[in-house]
């Protein structure tokens, strides 16, 4: 895709930020605040917790934008279980207030369920065939999301999150979220040295990662950021896969290998804490002092084709 084509058919919001005049709130300091972590990576992009925002101040810069965020979905075979759950919690916690489209694709479609939701979001359902092998159905999601954004998305809406349906909200997932490409750090390494991460190691694949190389290990099970950037990044990965196909290879986490191949490179501009998707089956450590959305727990043997 050309760079005439981006600008031509992405919006794009204004970096500019503006506050509503008489809004009071804490004064910020720049020598009190959270010790227990680190909130700026070494590229200079804000690494967010609780703590380290203000949601008031942040809401309001981005309600006189009138921004509007995608949600992609999959619900593929008994994955539809956990849609009730995704769509419920996140009429509580994510984006209240602002204008959402969420998108489920799934081999079930009659079977998604009625949620009410509050005025300026909606939902849509794609239909997709099943797969024999979850790995398939989990390396043709960046395919889905190039072509939903290339088809139905350009120049409709601002920002797009990809999530995992097999996870539910318990918290704020809002505007502090927002960035031009937006990675969230995998709950599961996040303490752990990169030699740890389980990276393609491979040097044939095009996900390969080098045991010297890597900032965090990241989720696949959520990302987003401009639809022009996802647009990229779905883009590339997609290519990606399919020329590893071809030669007979398949990266140890499918889709989420791609991804932090690419966030290796294109280093996300605002990454996002384990509260932005950690796992039920974990105790908390100290310094999760919120949990915003999370995997549950559940038996991969009942769910999965293989």
């Amino acid at each position: 895709m050309t760079e005439r084509f981006v600008s031509e058919h992405f919006k794009s919001p204004d970096s500019h930020l503006v506050a509503t005049d008489g809004l009071q709130y804490q004064q910020p300091s720049i020598t009190h605040g959270r010790t227990d972590i680190v909130s700026l990576t070494p590229w200079l992009a804000p690494i967010v917790w609780e703590g380290t925002f203000n949601p008031v101040l942040l809401d309001s810069v981005y309600q006189k934008k009138n921004i509007s965020i995608a949600v992609t979905v999959f619900a593929v075979g008994k994955y539809i279980m956990f849609m009730k759950d995704f769509l419920e919690t996140a009429e509580q916690h994510f984006f209240v207030g602002f204008r959402v489209h969420v998108h489920v694709f799934t081999d079930r479609p009659n079977e998604v369920p009625k949620v009410k939701m509050a005025d300026g979001r909606k939902l849509s359902v794609h239909s997709v065939p099943n797969s024999k092998r979850w790995q398939e159905i989990s390396a043709r999601r960046m395919e889905m999301i190039q072509k939903l954004i290339e088809e139905k998305l350009k120049g409709d809406m601002d920002y797009i999150f990809c999530l995992d349906v097999d996870s539910k909200f318990h918290g704020r997932w809002g505007t502090e979220s927002l960035g031009e490409l937006v990675a969230v750090i995998h709950p599961g390494y996040y303490r752990d040295h990169r030699s740890r991460f389980p990276y393609e190691r491979r040097s044939a694949s095009r996900a390969y990662m080098a045991p010297d190389e890597g900032d965090f290990y990241y989720c696949g099970g959520a990302f987003g950021g401009l639809l022009k950037e996802v647009h990229q990044l779905a883009q590339t990965c997609r290519k990606n896969f399919e020329d590893d196909a071809k030669e007979g290879i398949e990266a140890a986490w499918q889709e989420e290998s791609h991804l932090n191949r690419y966030m290796w490179i294109n280093k996300p501009s605002k990454v996002l804490s384990p509260e932005y998707l950690w796992q039920d089956f974990k105790p908390r450590n100290p310094e999760i002092l919120i949990i915003r959305f999370s995997g549950v727990v559940k038996n991969y043997n009942d769910i999965r084709p293989n």
